[in-house]
């Protein structure tokens, strides 16, 4: 099974990409065990027209660029879609693994997590995401949140693993 976070904009140089990567390399390492192949990192430019553009175009823009950037159909087909989104479920970290380890288990080709950009993310994908996924009622840097969900993906290996990183 393929893992791939997916989020619109790039961080460049920063401690967050930083962390971004090592937590991906590593669940990368420990997933190599479980048929879990190279975890991706996928940062999405969306092209942006007029200034004034409303929240609904920008979605919209973006979500074409998701599909772009990801090689999905119009229908959004392609593997599991998990989205990350303020009124998504609060999920404990058993559960995320929980859920990854179904997929993996039902011959799931690809699993895609994506964090959309500062205007959340368009309605369509929301309604073909297989979940959503919140981090908290809190706001949270787009930056952090990177850094948080590739540590829940290495989390998930590491229990799916049962390797001892992870402790209830």
């Amino acid at each position: 099974m393929k893992l791939t976070l997916c989020a619109i904009g790039k961080l460049g140089a920063t401690v967050e990409n930083n962390l971004v990567k090592d937590y991906l390399n590593r669940a990368s390492l420990t997933g190599r065990g479980l048929g879990i192949s190279p975890v991706d990192l996928l940062e999405v430019e969306a092209k942006r027209g007029a200034k004034a553009a409303t929240s609904a175009l920008l979605k919209a823009q973006e979500m074409e660029a998701i599909r772009s950037g990801l090689g999905l159909s119009s229908d959004l087909g392609g593997g599991i879609l998990i989205t990350c989104d303020e009124h998504g479920e609060q999920m404990t970290s058993r559960q995320i693994a929980q859920r990854l380890n179904a997929y993996k288990d039902r011959g799931e080709r690809r699993v895609t997590f994506l964090i959309g950009g500062a205007d959340g993310l368009d309605p369509a994908l929301l309604k073909t995401s297989a979940f959503s996924l919140a981090f908290g009622p809190q706001t949270w840097p787009h930056a952090l949140v990177r850094v948080m969900l590739a540590e829940q993906m290495y989390r998930a290996t590491t229990i799916l693993a049962g390797l001892p990183y992870h402790r209830d």
